[in-house]
C-alpha cells in the first residue's frame, strides 16, 4: 500500500509540471525491480500528449439522380413519348403505297393488352396505363397520316424505301416497355393535382426543344400525354 500511495503522488506532481521523483521503499531483488518498472509506466502514461481521438467521417451523400424528383419522371415519360413517336415515320413509310389504311384494330388490341398486364407487372395501374396507351397510338396515327399527306402532295419528298414493319415494331414494343415502367415510377407525381400538369408541360416543352420537333410531332407530343397527369 505504501508503495501505491508514493506512486500516486508522484505522479500527480508530474500532471502540475513539478520535477518527479520516484519514492519507492526499499525493496530488495525481483520485488524491486517490478515496482520500478510499474512506477515508471505509470510516470510515462501521466506525461504522454494526448491523442486527439479520430473525427468521424461524414457519411456519403447520395447523389441527387438516384431519387428523381416529380419533374424528372414526368420528363421521362414525355421523352419516351416522343421516343415512340418518332417511329411513326418508319411505319407511316411502310404503309405508304400499299393501298392499306393507317389503322390497325388487331396490332392496337394485342399492344394495349401488353401494356396492360406489363403494368401490373411493373406496379402500375392497368386501366391508367390503357387510357394513355391509347392516347398514344392515336398521337401515333395523327403523324402517319400527316406524313400520308406530305408525300401525296409532293412524291418527291417520299420515302424511296419500305422499311420491315415487323422490325419498326419490334422497337415500338420495346419503348412500350420504357414508358409502361416509367408511367408507374411516375405514380406519385401524375397523381399531385396541384403540380402535375404544370410539370407535365414544361416537361414536354423541353423534351420538344431537346428533340428539336417539328410541328406535327410537337402537336403529337401534346395529344400523347395529355392523359397522363390523373
Amino acid at each position: 500500500m505504501a508503495v501505491n500511495h508514493a506512486i500516486a503522488a508522484t505522479v500527480d506532481q508530474s500532471t502540475r509540471g513539478t520535477p518527479v521523483h520516484l519514492a519507492l521503499p526499499a525493496f530488495s531483488g525481483r520485488r524491486r525491480l517490478l515496482a520500478a518498472g510499474g512506477a515508471a509506466a505509470l510516470l510515462l502514461a501521466a506525461q504522454a500528449p494526448a491523442t486527439a481521438a479520430p473525427v468521424p467521417r461524414p457519411a456519403a451523400a447520395v447523389p441527387a439522380a438516384a431519387h428523381p424528383g416529380p419533374y424528372a419522371r414526368l420528363h421521362a415519360v414525355a421523352d419516351l413519348s416522343a421516343r415512340r413517336l418518332a417511329t411513326a415515320a418508319p411505319v407511316a413509310a411502310a404503309k405508304y403505297g400499299t393501298g392499306g389504311p393507317v389503322d390497325d384494330p388487331a396490332r392496337e388490341r394485342r399492344v394495349l393488352d401488353a401494356v396492360a398486364r406489363q403494368a401490373a407487372e411493373a406496379g402500375g395501374d392497368p386501366g391508367v396505363t390503357v387510357r394513355v396507351f391509347r392516347d398514344q397510338i392515336e398521337a401515333h396515327k395523327a403523324v402517319q397520316r400527316a406524313l400520308h399527306r406530305r408525300w401525296d402532295a409532293d412524291p418527291a419528298s417520299a420515302p424511296a424505301e419500305r422499311p420491315r414493319l415487323d422490325a419498326v415494331r419490334e422497337e415500338i414494343d420495346r419503348v412500350n416497355g420504357e414508358l409502361v415502367r416509367a408511367l408507374a415510377a411516375a405514380l406519385p407525381a401524375r397523381t399531385a393535382p396541384s403540380s402535375c400538369e404544370g410539370l407535365l408541360a414544361a416537361a414536354t416543352a423541353r423534351v420538344r426543344h431537346e428533340r428539336t420537333l417539328d410541328g406535327t410531332h410537337a402537336v403529337a407530343l401534346g395529344q400523347a400525354v395529355k392523359t397522363v397527369c390523373g
